[in-house]
Formats: structure tokens, C-alpha cells, sequence
């Protein structure tokens, strides 16, 4: 069936009058459903840290916008005029989920998922016991892993073009900072800490400071690293100037691997949560 699906999928992409035809329609929205019930995924993990960008999926939902036609949707008081429907039935699924916060169809949401009033884009996968806090978002396609804690404010990027591109993934037991900025298809790696206001995107230096001499990543926060902003020089004509950037200053340490201690890891470092 998933060759199938993937086969007209690819067709639709490649010639949009396809779009017109109800074989193609019902390609496109067995995907998106596939997609809001967890058995489908923008982008996978294939172990080891290495992941597999799945762009069929993700043309799938960047046809899925042409084939819906814009209506009126009411939650309570509240109207809103869109494409796209929203999640529902959150008792059945096993998801908290506190006004206003907003899902849209077509994003997974899995069982002990708590949503304060924050937003979560079509195509993400948000994975069991994570805490999407106040004013939070998580953007289209982004992978977020088990029990992983969005501070209030955090924004995690989304992405559907290129399709090549790969989606922001912040694996399990992670635990980010109020205010931190992960985007470009960052990757954070398991059970890392990032204190507030850490910005990540694809091209940012992250800089592990624990040794002798720096070590330098890209886009990328190794395994279990206590992160917190920081700037590196560098010259301009105009002179030399401090360029942000992340730095790893330790390690979690065992006694704070637990989800409800992950403050401490931070505090540790007299971070700022």
C-alpha cells in the first residue's frame, strides 16, 4: 500500500493536473491521515542517531493544500477561516490539551502528550510524555521525541521546501530552555539541555568548551550536552564583532536524567532555566 500511495504521490508532484483526478485526492488524503495517526512520518530515525527524510510524505502534504478549500471553523467562542481542519477527540487519543492551544490535522500528537496554549503545525510528530509549554510551537514536519520539555515561548522551526530539507528533530529526553530558537533542521541530540534563549539553526556553531581546545559542530547538539548562549569573534571591515553562537559547557550528570530534575541540570552550571 505505502508504494502505492508513494507512487501517485510522485505523479501528482510531477504533473498537478493529476490533482483534479479523485485517485490522486484520495492518495493525498490517506497520507495526511496516516500522518495525524502516527503511521506515517515526514522524516524516521534509522538508530544511531542517523535519521531518513521521507520527501514523498512531504510532498504529500505540500499537495494537500491545493486539493482544500478554505472554510469557516468554530471552537466555542472562537472562529477561525482556514484549509486545514484541526485535531479533535483528544480523550480518545490520551493527549492533554489546555485552551487555546492549537493542533492542526494531520500532526501526530501520541498518548501523554500535555499541550499548554501553544500551536503544532500539520506534518510534526510529537512523541509520548513530551510537555509542549505556554506559547510554544512546533513547526511543520519537526520531530520531537519522548518525554521531551518545550519551555514556554520555545520556537521549533518548520520546514516543507525543499523537500530534500531536513525537518528540526529534537530527539528523547531533551529538555529546552524558555525562549530557545531551533530551526533549519537542527538537530538535537538525546538528552540534551539547552538553557534559555539558545538559538540553533542549520549554520550556527555549537562549541564544546569542556576541554583543552574547543571542539566545533554545526546545527548539531551532541548527546546529553548542557548548552547555553554564547559569541565567538570574528572580523568585519568594519572592525571585530561578537557573532552568537551555542556553547556546550558539560554534561548531564545521572542524577538529573529524570524529566522532573532537568532544571537542575542547568542549575548545575548556574544557568538560567
Amino acid at each position: 500500500m505505502i508504494e502505492l500511495l508513494k507512487e501517485r504521490i510522485e505523479a501528482a508532484w510531477d504533473d498537478r493536473e493529476l490533482l483534479k483526478t479523485d485517485e490522486a485526492k484520495a492518495a493525498i488524503e490517506q497520507v495526511i491521515e496516516m500522518l495525524d495517526k502516527g503511521g506515517l512520518r515526514t522524516a524516521e530515525p534509522l538508530g544511531d542517531g542517523q535519521w531518513q527524510v521521507n520527501e514523498w510524505v512531504k510532498k504529500a502534504v505540500l499537495l494537500y493544500f491545493p486539493i482544500r478549500q478554505m472554510q469557516v471553523m468554530e471552537a466555542g467562542p472562537m472562529e477561525y477561516y482556514d484549509k486545514m481542519a484541526l485535531k479533535s477527540e483528544y480523550d480518545k487519543l490520551g493527549v492533554r490539551v489546555v485552551p487555546p492551544a492549537v493542533a492542526r490535522y494531520g500532526a501526530y500528537l501520541a498518548p501523554g502528550v500535555v499541550q499548554m496554549p501553544s500551536y503544532v503545525n500539520i506534518g510534526a510528530y510529537v512523541d509520548q510524555g513530551t510537555m509542549i509549554d505556554t506559547w510554544a510551537t512546533v513547526g511543520s514536519c519537526a520531530q520531537i521525541g519522548r518525554r521531551v520539555h518545550l519551555s514556554g515561548g520555545v520556537g521549533i522551526g518548520g520546514v516543507l521546501e525543499p523537500v530534500q530539507a531536513a525537518p528540526v528533530i529534537v530527539e528523547d529526553d531533551c529538555f529546552l530552555g524558555s525562549r530557545c530558537i531551533v530551526v533549519e533542521g537542527a538537530h538535537i541530540a538525546t538528552g540534551a539541555v539547552l538553557g534559555a534563549n539558545v538559538v540553533i539553526t542549520g549554520s550556527t556553531k555549537v562549541i564544546d568548551v569542556t576541554g583543552a581546545e574547543p571542539v566545533q559542530y554545526k546545527g548539531y547538539v551532541p548527546p546529553h550536552s548542557v548548552v547555553i548562549p554564547g559569541t565567538y569573534q570574528r572580523q568585519y571591515p568594519a572592525g571585530e564583532y561578537g557573532v552568537p553562537c551555542a556553547l556546550i559547557i558539560g554534561q548531564r550528570k545521572p542524577s538529573t536524567d529524570k524529566k522532573t530534575s532537568l532544571n537542575e541540570a542547568l542549575r548545575d552550571f548556574d544557568v538560567a532555566v
